[in-house]
């Protein structure tokens, strides 16, 4: 298959790269490297570095003819989102709309889209969250990526484009970024391999759904083949608390960095896990690397490069 993949560079599409790679596909990165890396981009890929809000992005889609778009590329960080909503909207609203533009002009038989199950729900009443469950985030980017998710219906629905929207959980592991407000592993990892102390945002029992980021690949790999249209939860159905995080690091890798906690984050959930039942039955896929192992790999990660 021909492929795009939008964000190919960053944390989650890069993994994703890697594996289309090595499953025989060609594969088309665009990337603006704003926050992915050129050594991340699998060698044989095609690279095209460019902003997903750039109009050229019509012509390098319809040039490339793919089977499959791949949608990564976006704006993730909450507070980003909360701080400036005119900037999330055209990141992860605009821009998907003139890509899927695109996509209606050229033999793209699939869209594979990343979205957000640690948001899109708000604050559940049911846990773990299945798709049933009323979608009412509490947060921009909560909204810019469900409303992703309605123009892939709209277009399912009018012009009989496919889709998988992935609402995951939080992704974690090697490669993710440590730099900014998103990927606490990461940043926990490396403040602590710096015998740097962290910061937890309001008690630090506030929970999340932690996916290992070789499990999405996974779910990625299997949506290439499914019949199955419209949302669909990765996650683990396990909820780990921002302080259980910090003291299995802690354990983890030793030094004197100790945690100091600040005034919470406005439209952060209190609480997300996910129910991901259904991708069993209309994937068959399940996750597979348990929390502990995943955090030992990330930390294993992040230490070969500190």
């Amino acid at each position: 298959m021909r492929i795009i993949v939008t964000g190919g560079a960053g944390f989650i599409g890069s993994h994703i790269s890697d594996a289309y790679m090595a499953a025989g596909h060609e594969v088309l990165i665009i990337d603006n490297l704003s926050s992915g890396h050129l050594e991340n981009i699998p060698e044989g890929a095609s690279f095209e570095d460019l902003d997903i809000r750039d109009e050229k992005i019509v012509e390098v889609v319809e040039r490339f003819n793919p089977d499959v778009l791949n949608l990564h590329a976006a704006q993730m960080n909450v507070r980003v989102s909360v701080d400036d909503p005119y900037l999330d909207a055209q990141i992860n609203v605009l821009a998907m709309v003139r890509i899927l533009e695109a996509a209606k002009k050229t033999a793209a038989k699939k869209v594979i889209f990343a979205s957000s199950g640690g948001t899109v729900y708000g604050d559940p009443e049911v846990m773990p969250t299945d798709e049933t469950q009323v979608t009412h985030p509490i947060c921009p980017y909560g909204i810019t990526k469900l409303t992703g998710e309605h123009y892939l219906f709209y277009n399912h629905a009018i012009f009989g484009l496919p889709y998988v929207a992935f609402r995951y959980a939080n992704v974690f592991g090697p490669r993710q970024d440590p730099h900014g407000e998103a990927g606490v592993i990461a940043i926990f990892c490396q403040r602590l391999l710096r015998d740097e102390d962290v910061t937890i945002y309001g008690d630090g029992l506030q929970t999340r759904d932690y996916v290992f980021v070789g499990d999405v690949v996974r779910a990625n790999l299997k949506a290439l083949d499914t019949d199955y249209i419209g949302p669909v939860n990765i996650g683990t159905g396990q909820e780990t608390s921002v302080l259980e995080l910090y003291e299995h690091l802690s354990a983890a890798i030793g030094g004197p960095g100790k945690a100091n906690h600040a005034e919470a984050k406005e439209g952060e959930v209190r609480r997300s896990c996910l129910d991901a039942s259904k991708a069993g039955r209309v994937l068959g896929w399940e996750p597979k690397m348990a929390i502990n192992d995943g955090l030992a790999a990330a930390v294993e990660f992040f230490r070969s490069r500190s």
